[in-house]
């Protein structure tokens, strides 16, 4: 794609004049770091080693609450290679940690909270020898009795925040059709490939250095500072190579750990969890139990939405609070309701700890106000896809916080004046998509668990339904986010080269190919090297909320124009031309403690699927024939990448609606390995059929719409849905379990 004459710059002074440089804004350029893994000489965090180096490794608590009366390391310490054994009375600085609220123990005190809670840590010559110390290490526990369940911890008051969102007067609104409905999503895991991993390497001077898998280092070293005692400067943190994260990587896991290992041995430590401890060692998906009721007038036209949302937070805060904001202010979708009451809890138990994973707490409600949307067009004998067009957003609409639609091109407007809604449009767009083919003879594989000669077609019903997801883009509620980014032009071997300089983490979406973009088209260069991620240069935030593209993104792009501009007028042989530059986005406000209003997002990012499924109703088995989806981007910056990102985001919300959940039996995890807690593979995900609507945010850098979350929300309504059209059976439950097909099924 050549670039417009407005972005071609020309070639820097003291240079040869390129031509067109390979890989910019619009093109899917290979990716730099693509060769490497695929060849398997990509360092991820867990292929670190360094010279002397000990293994680390943490003692967790098998109990969801319990006293510690005492610990005794003597049989550890006793062991041949144990270098040192470290407890809460070892940690040099504060003794809490936290993302946002500092509440979390380095190492237990005198009590833990949930199961898998650390209360110790070993450094020893070898993994194994570190696993030995661990458990020989006596804790003597009291047991206490949990506080498991969230309805019980809201009358308890024990919860993180709770939000209202208040709206006209629900109770005084007539509706023609009312429909009130309990639901409930499971506890999902982030599941990232790759185990949390690092290592920490002592500095000499009494300072540290650290190569962590995270999704923020800023965030890291403001958190591993107080705890360490030492001054932030004294504290280095370099990316390592990251095997995925969809939140999992958001909160602290080995990072303080190894860090107190090394400064306590003066050698290197490396930590690397096995698969069942990165299980219990990060954040989850907030389970969520939700009633909703929904009024409509006979025309299908919503009249006024009620709905209590109790999100389960576990025993620290993590992020409990911004998710808590984004699912009651996102609680009905895109849709217009003139009357609303709202109540959304994120209630502190005794349950593993909940925090960021992609959807961030749109997934939940998500999955619940569609539901709703289904049961009333069901009601009113109206199509699905009509009673969604019918209550659907525009530009200048405003949502249940007060937030007012206005990322769209407001010249748009219908022939008759009417508002552009985008959603209207993609749902037409959607609809006129081909349907795959209708089922005739098909190979046994192709059926619901055919590869395991379960039937030959006997008792297989196919279904067809629809899900859309609303999701913020960027961090809300006043948050002050922000993202730097330092770019340097110079002459080597004559040629021009761009260095670019971010913290932003990498974890697999591919925003390192994306910062390379951006420098080839505002510059006009083909070389483009990437600096290691790390604290030396200012935070790039946290590669979460789908942000990195608009915010960091941003900063690349402003720092590349600043260069052009002081190459203007001078020649580059003359020597290099640097510029930092730090972005900001637009401000927003934080949601009102009592109405919920306010305008608390940035942007706000629209995807609809379209799932069709085939039933074995007779064995409660699904296949997921076809997802079709239409998703908004505001505009495309790299046609693959984006791809990948939306078969991404659907693949985790198809998890979500057939397969995936940690099962929590009265705080204790039942299911902490891949071979009981199940990911779709492959075999599970069937062909896509996409499209791609670029409707511009001018607020935004080139234009661009945060696109990995919004996937997620709309894929686990749309086959739960198509399931239901498939069976006949309410289904208010994710993810819906082979039982919930067979028991109690209509004849």
């Amino acid at each position: 794609m050549e670039r417009p004459a407005s972005l071609r710059p020309g070639a820097p002074r003291g240079a040869a004049a390129p031509s067109a440089p390979r890989g910019v804004i619009g093109q899917s350029p290979i990716r730099p770091e693509a060769e490497a893994k695929v060849n398997g000489t990509f360092d991820y965090a867990s292929d670190l080693h360094f010279a002397n180096m000990l293994w680390g490794h943490t003692l967790r608590s098998p109990h969801p609450k319990a006293a510690i009366r005492s610990i005794d390391a003597t049989a550890a310490l006793a062991l041949p290679g144990v270098a040192a054994v470290l407890t809460a009375a070892d940690v040099p600085g504060k003794l809490h940690y936290g993302l946002i609220e500092a509440d979390q123990p380095v190492l237990a005190l005198d009590q833990v909270n949930y199961q898998g809670e650390p209360v110790a840590i070993v450094a020893a010559d070898t993994l194994d020898g570190a696993r030995r110390a661990a458990e020989a290490i006596e804790v003597d526990y009291e047991v206490l009795e949990p506080l498991c369940d969230p309805a019980d911890a809201v009358a308890a008051g024990s919860f993180f925040r709770y939000q209202p969102v208040r709206l006209g007067d629900p109770d005084t609104a007539g509706a023609a059709v009312i429909i009130a409905h309990e639901y409930v999503v499971g506890m999902q895991d982030q599941a990232p490939l790759g185990p949390e991993s690092g290592a920490a390497v002592p500095t000499g001077d009494g300072g540290v250095r650290l190569h962590v898998a995270t999704q923020w280092l800023h965030s890291d070293l403001e958190q591993l500072a107080p705890c360490l005692g030492l001054e932030p400067d004294r504290i280095h943190l370099e990316m390592a190579g990251i095997g995925g994260a969809f939140g999992a990587r958001e909160d602290l896991s080995v990072q303080v750990h190894m860090a107190m290992l090394a400064l306590a041995t003066g050698r290197p430590v490396k930590m690397m969890y096995d698969r069942a401890e990165s299980f219990l060692g990060h954040v989850h998906r907030h389970p969520a139990r939700m009633r909703y009721e929904h009024g409509a007038d006979e025309h299908g036209r919503l009249v006024y939405v009620k709905a209590s949302i109790v999100l389960d937070g576990g025993a620290y805060a993590s992020t409990t609070e911004a998710v808590v904001g984004n699912a009651a202010s996102l609680s009905v979708g895109p849709y217009e309701v003139e009357h609303v009451s709202i109540d959304a809890w994120g209630t502190r138990t005794n349950n593993p700890p909940c925090g960021a994973m992609r959807g961030f707490g749109g997934v939940q409600t998500c999955f619940a106000y569609e539901s709703q949307m289904d049961a009333l067009a069901e009601a009113l004998g109206l199509d699905p896809l009509e009673i969604r067009r019918r209550n659907a957003v525009a530009q200048g609409s405003k949502l249940i916080t007060g937030q007012v639609v206005d990322a769209y091109d407001p010249g748009r407007a219908g022939s008759d004046g009417t508002p552009f809604s985008p959603l209207k449009d993609m749902l037409d767009r959607l609809a006129a998509l081909p349907a795959p083919d209708a089922a005739t003879a098909r190979d046994i594989v192709d059926l619901p668990g055919g590869a395991g000669n379960t039937t030959h077609g006997e008792g297989v019903r196919r279904g067809v339904g629809y899900g859309v997801g609303l999701k913020n883009v960027c961090y809300s509620e006043g948050f002050d986010d922000y993202s730097t980014a330092r770019v340097r032009l110079e002459l080597v071997d004559g040629e021009p080269v761009a260095y670019v300089h971010t913290a932003a983490a990498e974890v697999g979406q591919g925003h390192w190919n994306l910062q390379t973009q951006i420098v080839r088209t505002e510059l006009g260069v083909d070389r483009v090297v990437l600096l290691p991620n790390d604290t030396k240069v200012g935070s790039a935030g946290s590669s979460s909320a789908s942000r990195q593209s608009y915010m960091t993104g941003g900063s690349v792009k402003a720092a590349a124009e600043a260069v052009r501009e002081l190459l203007a007028g001078r020649d580059l042989a003359d020597g290099p031309v640097e510029a930092t530059r730090v972005f900001r986005h637009r401000a927003t406000k934080p949601m009102d403690a009592v109405t919920g209003q306010g305008e608390s997002h940035v942007q706000l990012a629209l995807c609809v699927h379209r799932a069709t499924v085939d039933v074995d109703v007779e064995l409660g088995l699904v296949k997921v024939v076809d997802l079709t989806c239409v998703q908004d981007v505001g505009r495309i910056l790299n046609p693959v990448a984006l791809e990948g990102q939306i078969q991404g985001g659907t693949a985790q919300g198809l998890g979500l609606a057939l397969m995936e959940a940690l099962v929590v039996e009265e705080g204790l995890v039942k299911n902490a390995s891949f071979t009981d807690y199940l990911i779709p593979t492959f075999l599970d995900m069937p062909p896509m059929r996409m499209e791609i609507v670029e409707n511009a945010d001018p607020e935004a850098p080139y234009g661009l719409r945060g696109a990995g979350e919004p996937p997620t929300l709309s894929s686990t309504p749309a086959i739960v849905a198509a399931v239901r059209d498939a069976t006949g059976l309410a289904l208010t439950h994710v993810p819906v379990r082979p039982e919930h097909l067979t028991v109690g099924r209509p004849s």
